[in-house]
This record gives C-alpha cells, sequence and structure tokens, in this order.
C-alpha cells in the first residue's frame, strides 16, 4: 500500500509541475504560495522581507531587509514531505473518518511547519550568518522530518490502539 501511494501520489505531482508552471504564480502556485506566507511570517517578526522570482532559474529569491538569503525552490514547498506522510499513513488505513481527518490535519500541520521553518532558517541565516550550513543543513531537515516523525508515531498509535478495541 505504501509504495502504490506513493508512486501514485508522486505521479500526479509530476504531472502537475509539468503542466501547470505558471508567469504569473512562478515558478509554479505552491511554491509561490509557500514563498508569499514565508514572506509574511518574516514580515511579522519586524524585518522587512520581500519575494522576487528569481531570473535564471525556477526559483523565488527571499530577501530581507535589502539581502538575499535564500532561494525558494519547489522542493522548499514540502509537497514531496506531505506526499511521504500520506502513502505512510494509508499503509495503516483504520476508519474511513478518521483516517481522513489525520491525512487533512497532518498535511495541514507539515504545511504550517514549513512555513515556520523557511522563516526560521531564513531569520537565523540573517541573525548568525556564520551558521548558515548548520541552520541549513541540520537544523532546516530536523524541523520538518521531526515533524513527520512525530505524526507517524501518533497515527501508529491510534492505529494499534483501534486494532485492540
Amino acid at each position: 500500500m505504501f509504495l502504490g501511494s506513493y508512486l501514485v501520489f508522486t505521479l500526479i505531482y509530476s504531472v502537475y509541475l509539468e503542466f501547470f508552471r505558471s508567469q504569473v504564480y512562478f515558478p509554479d502556485y505552491i511554491t509561490h504560495l509557500v514563498a508569499k506566507q514565508s514572506e509574511a511570517l518574516i514580515s511579522s517578526f519586524g524585518y522587512n522581507a520581500q519575494i522576487l522570482p528569481h531570473q535564471s532559474e525556477l526559483s523565488m529569491k527571499l530577501i530581507v531587509n535589502e539581502v538575499y538569503l535564500a532561494r525558494i525552490v519547489e522542493g522548499c514547498n514540502a509537497i514531496s514531505i506531505i506526499i511521504l506522510f500520506l502513502a505512510f499513513v494509508l499503509s495503516f488505513f483504520g476508519r474511513l473518518k478518521l483516517t481522513l481527518l489525520y491525512l487533512l490535519a497532518g498535511t495541514v500541520i507539515i504545511y504550517a511547519m514549513n512555513i515556520i521553518r523557511i522563516a526560521i532558517l531564513t531569520i537565523g541565516i540573517y541573525e548568525y550568518p556564520q551558521h548558515t550550513e548548520f541552520l541549513h543543513s541540520i537544523i532546516f531537515p530536523l524541523i520538518i522530518y521531526g515533524t513527520v516523525f512525530l505524526l507517524w508515531i501518533i497515527w501508529v498509535r491510534i492505529y494499534s490502539q483501534k486494532q485492540k478495541v
């Protein structure tokens, strides 16, 4: 079930990426939305954040206080991680309503944590540029993969409790 659902969701996402490139919502709608929401969150912390389309690649530049700090590429939009989460939960499919609610809640949590991690990373790089590599290579993945792992553990516990009943 895991491999099948993972492949189906990945295929659907690949088709989306292939056919839904946009000049208005550059480079694609979801990545653009993540960039806009990251910009808004950073701005809410009192920084002057701005996003601009990158001229030579499919990404958005994230600028804070006139300093180009990060680029938001398709891989930063958390969809691939959400697909992994969905495939895992579907492998332990429980009651329909419970499973669908958990899939929806988990997707929203992962998406929100992704926006938060982009903001944390960007502000961290702005405030502590000497720690850029550590922030991007260790903290950045730890936040998102840690969130997914916790959601998986919670689901397995819910699923195993359901099996006992």
